[in-house]
């Protein structure tokens, strides 16, 4: 089983999201949990992927046509750490 940690800027951010995206957040979370990558790469839906330049080593999964989940996989522990969920902008903010 893996285990979700979300930055307090993804936190905010979700609190901020509209309902629909929270709840697709909650499925999220759920594949997650019980299958880690693998999981997400499995349902189309979710268009999984790695992320280059500014978010290289960082994954994007999408939540709807507009929100994406950033996330990092931890290779030495069974952890996921949410970097960041928002409206589809990729441009790193320092």
């Amino acid at each position: 089983m893996w285990t979700i940690q979300i930055a307090k800027s993804a936190d905010k951010a979700l609190k901020k999201a509209p309902l629909e995206i929270r709840n697709a957040f909650d499925a999220w979370k759920n594949v997650i949990q019980l299958q880690g990558v693998t999981g997400l790469k499995a349902i189309n839906g979710y268009r999984d992927h790695s992320l280059k330049g500014d978010w290289e080593g960082a994954r994007s999964s999408s939540l709807n046509t507009q929100w994406r989940v950033i996330y990092f996989v931890s290779d030495r522990e069974v952890k996921i750490f949410v970097l960041e969920v928002t409206p589809h902008d990729y441009r790193r903010k320092l």
